[in-house]
């Protein structure tokens, strides 16, 4: 009579749990607290009410079976509508326009919908029909309803396999040890066991909670990541979109400023061609920087081809400081150059180191007012290096961290060179890096100059 009475009490636990675990798979989230409290409050009458008359008048032993009271008819109307309740959520949840996995919802639902039927509708109907061996089928939608979970959790991962397997040992092992309380005939054993019990449950939540965490970690970082994906893609259509946009704007400008110069809109005066010049310059300058930031994002991406073949690194850093050294010393600056005899032969593409001594150089040059810049080369170990050494603004330990990073620049370069984009000393570390090589600055301090060295493996 006992186990009798709680018979409709579990019966509606798991239609209602049912609603429950239905509403989380499809919606991710929890549940409000208002709905568990009314789902409580109607479920108050079964529990209050399950031990008295009004639940079970008695048992028939002649036919081996309860005689039901009153409160069933309670209990029938509402697993009507805890299934009426959960049969429309579905529908409107299958039916939702814009819907993204209406196959993972519609083979969810359908699963759960034979489950409730066969499971709660079998009961209503034997109970109306008196034909109680039609209980008997309603077994049959639990596997199913299991294999559809299992089918939607490999295919759709729509639960955390690592976090079911954990949660499943946790209580796996809660339950062993509980289950020697059966056994135990000392009540020392009783307090062991109950202890361990105890501590093995509290260490199973304390690792559950940890999955949990480390799961939502990493469905927040592979989020992230789609969302820094689809704004590196938003950032090279905007750079290649500005920089065409600006190189286009320069090149028109050049053309006409170039035309000033050389007399293509006739005479011009001193005034206008001084003018004409200035704005020369500055348009090639735009049209470098915007070279530089296509080539840093070429660079980055890997898509850039090297032309890699056997190469006198001597001769590319000797015509370098060549087409250089007019415009050092039209600023006032003196250029020496220290190149040791050796063997200068390395490995790598002629236009990219190149670029690589002109930059180095280039830089030197820009953030130097007075003094010297000093350019040396020199063979040892297998290994060639250049340095460039200037008498410039200098680098401080705060500007080391910036340095040969996207966009990164020291504090007071901006002072000394408005120009100043970040890019020249990023593209030498990618093509450094693209030869096996590697770049480096030293500096004593702000205002005491630098140094900026490369080093290239050497080939016989």
């Amino acid at each position: 009579m006992f186990l009798w009475s709680l018979i409709n009490i579990f019966e509606i636990s798991v239609s209602l749990l049912t609603l429950y675990f239905s509403y989380i798979f499809l919606e991710g989230k929890d549940l409000a607290l208002k709905f568990k409290l009314l789902g409580i409050i109607f479920m108050s009458p079964l529990i209050f009410l399950s031990f008295t008359n009004i639940n079970l008048k008695g048992f028939d032993t002649t036919i081996c079976e309860a005689v039901q009271g009153p409160l069933v008819y309670y209990f029938y109307v509402f697993e009507s509508l805890v299934f009426l309740t959960l049969l429309i959520y579905l529908i409107k949840k299958i039916l939702k326009p814009g819907l993204n996995n209406r196959k993972l919802t519609s083979l969810f639902s359908l699963g759960v919908i034979l489950f409730i039927f066969s499971f709660s509708g079998t009961n209503i109907i034997a109970s109306l029909t008196q034909n109680w061996n039609i209980l008997m089928y309603g077994l049959i939608s639990a596997p199913i309803l299991v294999v559809i979970l299992v089918y939607l959790i490999v295919r759709f991962q729509t639960f955390n396999i690592k976090l079911i397997a954990t949660q499943a040992l946790v209580w796996a092992l809660v339950i062993l040890i509980g289950a020697e309380f059966f056994f135990i005939q000392n009540n020392i054993n009783r307090i062991l066991t109950a202890i361990t019990l105890v501590i093995s449950a509290w260490l199973g939540l304390t690792i559950i909670r940890g999955v949990k965490k480390e799961i939502a970690q990493k469905e927040e970082l592979a989020k992230l990541n789609v969302d820094l994906q689809a704004l590196i893609k938003q950032r090279e259509s905007l750079v290649h979109l500005v920089t065409h946009k600006v190189k286009g704007s320069f090149t028109r400008s050049k053309y006409i400023f170039a035309g000033m110069l050389d007399g293509t809109f006739g005479e011009v005066t001193p005034e206008l061609k001084k003018y004409a010049e200035q704005g020369l310059e500055s348009d090639n300058m735009g049209i470098e920087t915007v070279d530089l930031v296509l080539n840093v994002d070429n660079l980055q991406k890997g898509i850039v081809k090297y032309n890699m073949q056997k190469v006198d690194f001597r001769e590319i850093v000797e015509k370098t400081i060549e087409e250089k050294r007019g415009p050092i010393e039209s600023k006032g600056l003196k250029l020496e150059t220290s190149i040791k005899d050796g063997a200068y032969n390395v490995m790598g593409d002629p236009f990219w180191l190149k670029e690589v001594v002109n930059n180095l150089i280039e830089n030197s040059f820009k953030y130097t007012k007075e003094g010297t810049i000093t350019v040396c080369l020199e063979d040892g170990n297998s290994k060639v290096k250049l340095y460039v050494k200037d008498t410039g603004v200098g680098i401080t330990e705060d500007d080391k961290k910036n340095l040969f990073t996207e966009g990164g620049r020291g504090k007071e370069s901006v002072k000394v060179n408005v120009d100043s984009t970040g890019y020249g000393l990023y593209s030498i570390k990618l093509v450094m890096e693209a030869h096996k090589g590697r770049v480096w600055a030293e500096s004593e301090g702000a205002g005491k100059g630098s140094t900026f060295y490369v080093e290239l493996p050497s080939v016989s």
